[in-house]
């Protein structure tokens, strides 16, 4: 090869390299992580309440109309008998006094039995969601 064919390729070659490499990086966004990654719900809450977790749709068994749960009071701790009143079983706490229970199957195993239920009672007061029971010793 001709030394100024080789100067020639050397010129070339010393204007170019700099162009390929320089080229601006093409801004792609950042990938958006799915919803089941974030982790747990979030909870909204301020000093003066309790927190609670915020609404969120699991799966597609959750209703596409959001609907408000009904106000429940704080947890608190009944003592009775659970017995079945009108084809639904209740916890009998004194001769006028009964909560309905939200979980008929769980209550079954306990019909006719002294118990403890800690649970909350719903906006109304006739309904007991149960959160802990177990029998009275």
């Amino acid at each position: 090869m001709k030394p100024e064919n080789r100067l020639a390729s050397l010129v070339f070659m010393f204007i170019t390299t700099p162009l390929m490499f320089s080229q601006q990086p093409q801004n792609k966004p950042s990938p958006t992580p799915p919803s089941d990654v974030l982790g747990a719900p979030l909870i909204a809450w301020s000093q003066v309440q309790e927190p609670q977790p915020v609404a969120e749709q699991q799966g597609p068994s959750a209703n596409s109309t959001a609907q408000k749960p009904p106000q429940q009071t704080p947890a608190q701790i009944v003592t009775g008998t659970i017995v079945r009143d009108a084809g639904r079983y209740v916890v009998k706490v004194s001769s006028s006094t009964g909560y309905e229970l939200d979980d008929q199957d769980r209550a079954k195993q306990y019909e006719g039995k002294q118990v403890k239920i800690a649970g909350t009672l719903d906006a109304n007061g006739g309904s007991l969601h149960i959160i802990s029971l177990e029998l009275v010793s």
